[in-house]
């Protein structure tokens, strides 16, 4: 294994022995460290389940796992995740909800009472950075849908996560507010270097923000392709237009259509 990120020939069946349902099987990624990688395919493939793979909420009956050279044998303490819902608490602010895993995660929490306002001025700083500078003192009600996520992806890095786990995280927005947040994520990740992992039904998504591209197939899923996507970086908003750019959105998208006309 040479990536930050490796899972080795992974078999993962849900239920009992008798009526068990194949969900992996034989399934094999590598992700190298500061790398930005998508994992896309027909909806119940196992996408979601991959990502609960690396972060060690399950573990396989077959296969390797390993994270930062460590096997996986339970939750990664290096991995920030965010998802579709930003589950925002709503009796807490903007800022004391970004804060959240400081009061979770260690070496944060045995920390944070003498050095709070030094993670004070961190958790500003992210907010800054996402465009939500000044609304620290709001609470989920008082932000739209985009604000939360943002809000939601300055909370999965507050601890410094070595791995960013992205759950189809802008799915529910609208496509412009979902483009205005891809910005921010190509920025922020431009800026910090962590390793992503971006589960996501949207191909151009995948294709504007991910350095490679998994392919997954129908259930049970493994990898049937792994593309590289080779634009320039910072890659502008406009590449979308492009026609390079949605020639592999197109292959995309056929490779998951003869993936589930086999299924």
């Amino acid at each position: 294994m040479t990536g930050f990120v490796d899972l080795r020939n992974v078999r993962l069946s849900y239920g009992s022995s008798e009526d068990a349902t194949l969900a992996l099987d034989d399934l094999s990624i590598s992700v190298r460290q500061g790398e930005f990688a998508a994992v896309v395919g027909p909806s119940g493939c196992g996408k979601s389940t991959l990502m609960k793979l690396a972060t060690g909420l399950i573990v396989p009956q077959e296969g390797t796992i390993e994270v930062a050279g460590h096997e996986v044998s339970g939750p990664v303490s290096v991995a920030g995740m965010a998802f579709q819902n930003p589950s925002m608490l709503p009796w807490r602010s903007t800022l004391s909800n970004v804060m959240l895993p400081l009061e979770i995660v260690q070496p944060h929490r045995a920390r944070l009472r003498s050095q709070k306002a030094a993670y004070t001025r961190k958790a500003e700083e992210l907010l800054e950075l996402v465009g939500l500078g000044g609304f620290g003192d709001k609470f989920p009600w008082q932000l739209s849908g985009g604000m939360q996520q943002r809000a939601n992806l300055c909370r999965a890095l507050i601890h410094d996560p070595a791995l960013l786990m992205l759950d189809e995280p802008f799915g529910a927005l609208d496509a412009f507010t979902r483009e205005e947040l891809w910005q921010v994520m190509r920025d922020l990740h431009a800026e910090k270097r962590f390793t992503v992992i971006l589960v996501t039904h949207d191909l151009r998504e995948a294709v504007y923000l991910a350095d490679k591209i998994f392919v997954m197939s129908a259930r049970p899923g493994t990898i049937i392709r792994e593309k590289a996507v080779t634009f320039d970086r910072p890659r502008p908003i406009d590449l979308i237009y492009e026609h390079d750019f949605n020639e592999i959105v197109h292959e995309l998208r056929d490779l998951i259509a003869d993936a589930r006309t086999v299924s």
